[in-house]
């Protein structure tokens, strides 16, 4: 294999990392804002709590992977991102460390007011990146002010234009139905009749958010310039989903509408990446970051793939074993503490 191979291999690699995380913290993130709203006394909590307790930290080894690919085998990629995208960053990593430190703290005092308190730290631990991961895609989609140098110089407040805070509800809002799905799957009882009600009612708008993306997205993004068969492939493989999604909520097959959200969020990052291919970051100010002036050497990128696909099968095969250990439904009889 040439440099280029490599480049494109690892462009596509940590496309794949990302479509673990979002689908796996997808609807992790969705359990967590949904805990104050279908969860209404202590005990039905501790349940909640517990179906992503055994993997929301496995879920998260997916983006710490990807932030790591990223940074050795494109070392400006991840300069010009982490430094122009700072703040918006630093508030993922603050929301994902209360996150798991209310998962550990909670259970340490029986007091009504420290689980309460708790409880809304992995609401707003989960809500805020959820949130914030669709604003952050949707202005790399959009393209950012990258100078000559590959410096990000625009303002924290550039980001927060309407089509990248559109872009963050509609990972906001399909996480949460993801979560919802998921949270169906996992539990029974009172809860799950509200997770069920839950997924019914959010199932629409959910779509309308997703259809305002797209259109807007045909004026704010040069995707019609660059259509190739893995966007078009990824927006149909997202509009399949949802609507898949709609039909078998309405017909109360929820482990089959589960896999349309699964679909709806590969799909998205398919759409994503396709478009961008071969830039990894495009600037407005026409100095775009691509595979080709963002990467590290042939040498690097030679050994990180040889390194890759020796462990990563072996990763993957731990964490599909974790999932099959902790596939039961959770019922009120249930006492895991996690």
């Amino acid at each position: 294999m040439d440099l280029q191979a490599f480049q494109t291999l690892w462009f596509l690699l940590i496309a794949v990392l990302f479509t673990g995380f979002l689908f796996l913290e997808g609807f992790d993130y969705g359990v967590g804002i949904l805990l104050p709203f279908v969860a209404r006394k202590d005990e039905e909590r501790r349940i909640v709590i517990n179906t992503i307790g055994p993997v929301w930290d496995g879920n998260e080894v997916w983006l710490l992977t990807a932030g790591g690919a990223m940074f050795a085998a494109f070392p400006n990629w991840y300069a010009t991102l982490f430094s122009g995208f700072y703040l918006a960053l630093f508030l993922i990593l603050v929301a994902l460390i209360v996150r798991g430190v209310a998962f550990e703290f909670r259970s340490k005092d029986n007091a009504p007011r420290w689980r309460s308190l708790w409880d809304w730290a992995i609401f707003i631990g989960s809500a805020l990146p959820a949130l914030l991961w669709g604003v952050a895609f949707g202005n790399i989609l959009r393209g950012v002010a990258i100078d000559a140098s590959m410096t990000y110089v625009g303002t924290f407040f550039d980001l927060l234009n309407p089509y990248s805070l559109v872009g963050g509800l509609v990972t906001l809002t399909l996480f949460i139905l993801h979560g919802a799905l998921f949270l169906e799957l996992k539990t029974d009882g009172v809860i799950q009749e509200r997770v069920s009600s839950f997924a019914r009612r959010l199932w629409l708008p959910v779509t309308l958010v997703a259809v305002v993306f797209v259109v807007l997205s045909l004026f704010e993004t040069d995707i019609l310039e660059n259509l190739n068969p893995a966007n078009v492939l990824g927006l149909v493989a997202a509009v399949a989903g949802l609507l898949a999604t709609g039909y078998f909520i309405f017909k109360a097959r929820y482990g089959r509408a589960f896999l349309g959200t699964s679909l709806t969020v590969v799909g998205v990052v398919a759409l994503i990446f396709g478009t961008l291919f071969p830039r990894v970051m495009p600037s407005t100010l026409g100095f775009d970051l691509t595979i080709y002036n963002a990467s590290s050497s042939f040498y690097t990128l030679q050994v990180m793939s040889v390194i890759a696909l020796t462990l990563v099968p072996v990763v993957l095969a731990y964490q599909a074993w974790s999932y099959w250990v902790f596939r039961k439904r959770l019922t009120t009889e249930s006492h895991l503490e996690y």
